[in-house]
């Protein structure tokens, strides 16, 4: 039997050039994947070879977009990326390939999340006064610890750093900010913001562990006060040059550990500060990282530089742990109504549950925006709070 002559298919260079390089992958990879050499890839995009219609669809694939991009008369335009504030060397405005496709899928959530308030009338605008980078950062942390009733006792009564988590979710998603977690290289983007658009957007790194991706949380929410659109590597212990790293790490820091409240605790228990049970017992009373708490010992004169930095290197590894993530169809890992409402949170599955009762969008509509398939609806549903 002859073998079917393979489709060639007229692509706008411009287009095929736009998909490439806003997709992450290099001409290497791309060639790998289509199993054929970096010469041929060079050549689709100079219009001297012509892709094939089941290389446009293994593209279409790896890039997340429909095939339908790449018969497109020009690029589309897209929303720039945030500001970087990584400050990796040579690597200002390029970014993983996955990190890229989260950053897509943040804007897509923010798309729909405003649309589908349209539909309901219900406001997007953040309900919160802006910052400044002259005002104090402490100041305005203590500020929203008391505006968002966040007590020394409160924040102790939580169980775990989960529960102080969807805490401030809550809070943050009342005042019309979203928050998202979405796994990212965490060596890439711990944490991004969007204020361009409302409502706004925070979307957190589920590689870190969950202190970290609290404290991410506060040091993003910062950038939104200030109004920029972000993407950055938030670390407590980091000494940032930058005015404005600098002033949300600060923030985030008191707001998750007032100084006064540090202090007292610290004079309590001054004895054993920094044996390896008080660091645990002190973690879990704050739902703060060991490190965390150890650069305010060392801020507030409990310890000298170079404890700090001997027992720092005993914990920094905690802040990060990647996680193997299961394959699809192996059965393992969460199950999916608790990752959908994880990923994207009450707020939106309201949002998409509401559009759905009042019939202004379809059940397959309903399924596509939440990513999950129709046995898990109900669920969904069921644990998100209307």
């Amino acid at each position: 039997m002859a073998r079917t002559k393979p489709i060639a298919v007229d692509v706008e260079l411009s287009v095929l050039k736009w998909l490439i390089e806003s997709s992450g992958w290099t001409r290497e990879e791309i060639a790998k994947r289509l199993k054929t050499s970096s010469q041929n890839i060079e050549k689709m995009e100079s219009g001297e070879k012509k892709p094939s219609f089941r290389q446009l669809e293994e593209l279409s694939v790896i890039f997340k977009r429909p095939v339908a991009s790449f018969l497109l008369s020009k690029p589309l335009t897209e929303k720039p990326k945030p500001k970087d504030y990584r400050m990796l060397p040579n690597e200002t405005n390029k970014f993983d390939k996955k990190t890229i496709l989260v950053m897509r899928k943040a804007r897509r959530l923010q798309e729909l999340s405003k649309e589908l308030s349209k539909n309901i009338e219900y406001e997007t605008k953040s309900k919160l006064e802006r910052a400044s980078i002259s005002d104090d950062p402490e100041k305005t942390a203590l500020k929203f610890r008391e505006k968002f009733n966040l007590t020394e006792d409160k924040q102790r009564r939580f169980k775990t750093s989960y529960e102080l988590f969807n805490y401030l979710r809550d809070i943050l998603e009342d005042m019309n900010i979203f928050l998202f977690q979405f796994s990212m290289p965490v060596e890439d983007a711990r944490g991004f913001a969007f204020v361009d658009e409302s409502p706004s957007v925070v979307v957190v790194n589920t590689k870190d562990n969950i202190e970290a991706r609290v404290f991410s949380l506060m040091h993003e929410f910062a950038h939104i006060l200030l109004g920029e659109s972000v993407i950055d590597l938030p670390d407590a212990t980091h000494s940032y040059n930058d005015n404005v790293e600098q002033w949300c790490n600060e923030f985030a820091s008191t707001y998750l550990l007032p100084k006064e409240v540090a202090k007292n605790t610290f004079e309590t228990n001054k004895a054993n500060l920094t044996s390896k049970e008080m660091l645990k017992t002190l973690s879990n009373r704050f739902k703060v990282s060991k490190a965390m708490l150890l650069l305010n010992m060392l801020k507030l004169g409990y310890i000298e530089k170079a404890d700090y930095d001997a027992i720092l290197a005993r914990f920094k590894k905690e802040e990060i742990k990647p996680k193997k993530e299961p394959e699809e169809g192996t059965g393992g890992g969460i199950r999916s109504e608790v990752k959908c409402l994880s990923e994207i949170g009450n707020k939106f599955v309201s949002l998409v549950a509401n559009n759905y009762d009042r019939d202004y969008i379809t059940y397959t509509d309903a399924l596509n925006y939440l990513s999950i398939k129709s046995k898990s609806f109900d669920k969904v549903l069921s644990k998100a709070k209307k």
